[in-house]
């Protein structure tokens, strides 16, 4: 992708940055600045930086099961909106897709019950700052955005990861090209 810096490899797939993230980490760390100085601006960077973190393994999650299904990973690239796993080629079967869907918001589920476990148990935010001011509510800020991409990625919108589980499952009774307009299509409510 245009625009974007390499990070590094990790199991021989490019991760990479887009410059405009570099925008999003300077507003965030203005807004922390804005709300308490450079102590929250550090923290709501490291928030950023985290949460980020856990959009790269749950794209390497989609990846990682695309790869054991033939596909070719091109990269995995970081945008402000979130993380896209770039793939030469896709699994055709809806029974691969269905996998390589789920992987990503399965990896974030992982995610979110290993960072409970840590810290002992669900600790809702409530009524803390806006930003995290220690490791134990950055934790459990992790835990909540984490829970919310699950399902915010579930919704069975298309191409989102919810709209491609729909479209591997139509897939198993339509032909695929019917299952894609299907998928892709608004639901529309009759009176």
């Amino acid at each position: 992708m245009k625009w974007s810096i390499p990070l590094g490899r990790v199991w021989g797939i490019p991760i990479r940055m887009h410059l405009t993230f570099i925008l999003l980490l300077a507003w965030i760390a203005w807004l922390g600045w804005s709300v308490d100085g450079l102590r929250a601006s550090l923290w709501a960077v490291a928030l950023i930086i985290c949460l980020f973190a856990c959009v790269v393994l749950h794209e390497l999650g989609h990846s990682l099961v695309a790869m054991r299904f033939g596909a070719h990973v091109r990269s995995v690239t970081l945008l402000p909106i979130g993380g896209v796993a770039s793939m030469k080629s896709i699994p055709e079967k809806p029974y691969q897709e269905l996998l390589v869907s789920l992987a990503g918001p399965s990896v974030t589920l992982v995610i979110a019950a290993v960072l409970v476990a840590v810290r002992g148990g669900y600790h809702a935010l409530g009524e803390q700052s806006v930003f995290p001011t220690n490791v134990g509510e950055l934790a459990d800020a992790l835990v909540d955005a984490n829970l919310i991409l699950a399902v915010f990625n579930l919704i069975p919108a298309f191409p989102m990861d919810g709209g491609r589980v729909l479209r591997s499952l139509l897939a198993l009774f339509l032909p695929f090209p019917r299952a894609t307009a299907v998928a892709a299509s608004p639901i529309r409510f009759r009176r």
